[in-house]
């Protein structure tokens, strides 16, 4: 090499595409979908605005005075909540006593037969597409740690995150609060001094309809369709009931 040729300067690959460092994605860049909040509070206010502008409506159709109405809508407002709370925790509950019997089940069978359920873990990631030689060493690697092992065996075979239980006092919770809020918007305009049965039912139908369109960013439905869906089944719900009670008060 002359000296010429040592004083040049080296040249360098310029860095292609495959040089450029990945953009991380961020660990919270889903919706939550197992917090065991939105089902409930989701349900609690439809079943408030629905069931309670339904009662109302079949008190008042019935010919009961505006305080009558009133008591009978402060009535299904608390009974309701209580219940529906009381059903939330018990279901979460219930289902999650499940889930930690079946994960008491998977971590005694890992135990008992360890090499068993790696070639079960394996074979799940043969049926998803991946060659047995790899399937068979991920599954070895995942089941050095028996924490590790066991948490992977319940995510694959139950479909569930071990780590991220719905809780049933947050269903409970959410469930109780929603529907109060649902169940109160139909009463609040005779607590107001209202007495014509329009505008409850009006403003209940307002809220059922701004109800599914605020759900509709939780589930990418449309607006209109989610919100005209709520509107539909809550109006069917309240011409039924005041049908039923203006039969019965006019018979009565």
């Amino acid at each position: 090499m002359t000296a010429q040729d040592a004083a040049a300067p080296t040249e360098t690959a310029s860095p292609g595409p495959a040089a450029r460092p990945l953009r991380a994605i961020p660990e919270e860049h889903h919706r939550d979908v197992t917090g065991g909040w939105l089902r409930p509070a989701v349900f609690g206010v439809m079943d408030g605005l629905v069931s309670n502008t339904a009662l109302i409506a079949g008190v008042a159709g019935g010919g009961a005075a505006p305080r009558t109405v009133v008591l009978a809508g402060l009535a299904g407002l608390v009974a309701g909540a209580f219940s529906m709370a009381t059903g939330e925790y018990v279901s979460v509950a219930s289902q999650a006593e499940l889930t930690r019997a079946e994960i008491a089940v998977e971590k005694a069978e890992l135990a008992r037969v360890p090499a068993e359920e790696q070639a079960e873990l394996a074979a799940s990631y043969v049926k998803r597409g991946v060659d047995p030689a790899t399937a068979a060493e991920v599954a070895r690697q995942l089941t050095v740690d028996p924490e590790q092992a066991w948490r992977v065996h319940v995510r694959e075979e139950l479909g569930v995150d071990p780590d991220d239980l719905p809780s049933p006092w947050v269903a409970a919770g959410s469930s109780f609060g929603a529907f109060v809020i649902g169940a109160f918007v139909p009463l609040l305009p005779y607590l107001l001094g209202f007495t014509a049965l329009l505008v409850p039912v009006l403003l209940a139908m307002l809220a059922l309809f701004a109800a599914g369109a605020l759900v509709s960013r939780f589930t990418d439905r449309s607006a209109l369709y989610s919100g005209g869906r709520q509107l539909v089944l809550g109006g069917a719900a309240a011409a039924v009931t005041y049908g039923i009670g203006s039969a019965v008060g006019a018979g009565a």
